[in-house]
């Protein structure tokens, strides 16, 4: 099987080539992909993520599986949370971001669970043959590149704030350096157990005793109740249009999707999809539209139908013309023409590792982003809304487009900035990745080298106030994205070099 393959680090993309090599389809390598992520990327993902996979067939079928992060609980009315753990991450001298770590912070992983699932019901190959690649090179150690070393250096109060967590990534009481390996024998033994007996050890078995047990003594919530009742739960993915193709993402309760969606939507209207004064304004409006009511709206049957109405859309554009923004993703397209999207997260980690499980537990009730008005209001069992945003962009049914990104809240204006590039302006997939970018948060502008200083310069001129970087960061997010020229059918892919990520065409 031929395709491209796009990934955030050179050994999980080549992972993904490898399976459809061997025969398998798009599922099949994004499987294979995200499980050597958990190697390769083991600051980002792990078996103790959350995730989305979004899933176009061969057939034209659509599907959306949702194994993101729960809200754990069950049993424990009366029980208060230890308190959280705010540590500052510093992308950069002039960017520091709060993130909430500990035990309490840690949500229900669902990664495992819904890469089995996944590849049961649309992958071609054994789960074991996905899995082994990655087992092996967990045991044999993986070298960090100068990304992975970034990551383990700001990451560094996180990856030591435990003796478990500072054994793995800070074996001589300093972080890892690149050239250094990284060796998670662990995780090695957790994939080949899963490979060989599916997921239910995690769920319902031993591990899954560990986990809570472990988790509950140092004051967390998750029971062993949560991880037997979690499921993967598959959804209608939202759809929406831009410049006649049809959009298919992340519906609710995530809310990352519907806000491309929505920013889609009114630049086509304004049709102003190159002017850069008009993106910002689309990601203020977008900004002020993430209320309380709309993140509570987000589990309302029907809700999203309402707020991507026709009547709200013209009105949210009237008024931007009165006026007148941790993860890794893996993006699959096969040449039958199936393609995967698939976004995992551990947010930015917990620091909190069971010990002889493999699991390094993540951070989402911790993550501000996630949690805007109020930590520990989730009911058990409720999935946390998620600002990861698998995408696939189909023209006249067949994928055009197939992306998604990391960055947290930059994510959105990652992704969203990527598809006015690829679709809009007919960029390949790298050179639409490449391009500089802007993010608007918080009153700032904040701007990539390379972006127009003319633009930037009339933006102060009206009052914005503009924050010019020296180089390209992470901060901007790390859009992965694989495309098929609608003219020639050449397919190209696009890593972000701005965390570390490769393409792989097969031939």
């Amino acid at each position: 099987m031929g395709g491209v393959v796009a990934a955030g680090h050179p050994l999980s993309a080549e992972a993904g080539a490898r399976a459809l090599r061997e025969g398998g389809n798009a599922v099949d390598a994004a499987v294979a992909a995200v499980l050597m992520s958990f190697v390769a990327e083991p600051t980002l993902t792990g078996p103790g993520s959350g995730g989305f996979m979004l899933i176009h067939t061969a057939e034209g079928e659509d599907h959306l599986l949702d194994f993101f992060v729960a809200a754990p609980g069950r049993g424990l009315e009366s029980v208060e949370p230890a308190a959280l753990e705010p540590i500052d991450v510093c992308f950069a001298h002039d960017a520091v971001q709060v993130f909430n770590i500990g035990p309490s912070s840690c949500g229900l992983y669902g990664t495992p669970a819904g890469l089995a699932e996944a590849n049961e019901r649309f992958g071609s190959m054994p789960l074991r043959e996905l899995t082994a690649p990655a087992a092996r090179a967990a045991r044999e150690g993986v070298v960090v590149t100068p990304m992975q070393e970034y990551l383990l250096r700001i990451l560094a109060p996180i990856l030591h704030s435990t003796p478990e967590a500072a054994a793995l990534f800070e074996p001589d009481g300093r972080p890892l350096r690149g050239g250094e390996a990284i060796v998670l024998a662990e995780l090695g033994d957790l994939l080949e157990r899963l490979g060989a007996e599916g997921p239910s050890f995690l769920y319902t078995g031993d591990a899954a005793a560990a986990v809570s047990a472990w988790v509950l003594e140092r004051g967390g919530l998750i029971t062993e109740a949560d991880l037997a009742a979690y499921e993967v739960i598959e959804r209608e993915p939202a759809r929406a249009r831009y410049l006649g193709r049809e959009v298919l993402t992340n519906p609710p309760p995530s809310s990352g999707g519907i806000l491309i969606a929505y920013s889609l939507d009114l630049l086509e209207r304004l049709g102003r999809q190159g002017d850069q004064r008009a993106l910002v304004e689309v990601m203020d409006r977008t900004n002020r539209a993430r209320t309380e009511e709309f993140m509570s709206g987000l589990h309302s049957e029907g809700w999203l139908e309402s707020f991507l109405a026709k009547e709200a859309l013209e009105s949210a554009a009237a008024q931007v013309h009165s006026r007148l923004g941790s993860t890794t993703h893996i993006a699959v397209l096969d040449d039958a023409g199936a393609c995967a999207s698939v976004t995992c997260s551990n947010g930015t980690s917990s620091g909190t590792i069971v010990p002889a499980t493999g699991l390094h537990l993540n951070n989402m009730l911790g993550e501000q982003d996630l949690n805007p008005h109020g930590y520990h209001r989730h009911v058990p069992g409720r999935r946390i809304p998620s600002m990861m945003a698998p995408t696939v962009v189909l023209r006249e049914g067949a994928p055009e487009l197939v992306l998604g990104s990391a960055g947290s809240n930059r994510l959105r204006s990652a992704i969203l900035q990527t598809v006015l590039g690829v679709v809009g302006e007919g960029l390949a997939a790298q050179e639409a990745v490449d391009r500089p970018r802007l993010h608007y948060e918080g009153g700032v502008v904040d701007a990539e080298p390379g972006v127009d200083p003319a633009a930037l310069e009339a933006l102060e001129r009206d009052g914005w106030r503009v924050q010019r970087w020296r180089e390209r960061n992470l901060y901007f997010g790390g859009v992965q994205a694989a495309a098929r020229d609608p003219r020639s059918g050449e397919l190209t892919g696009g890593g972000d070099p701005r965390r570390g990520g490769a393409a792989v065409v097969v031939e």
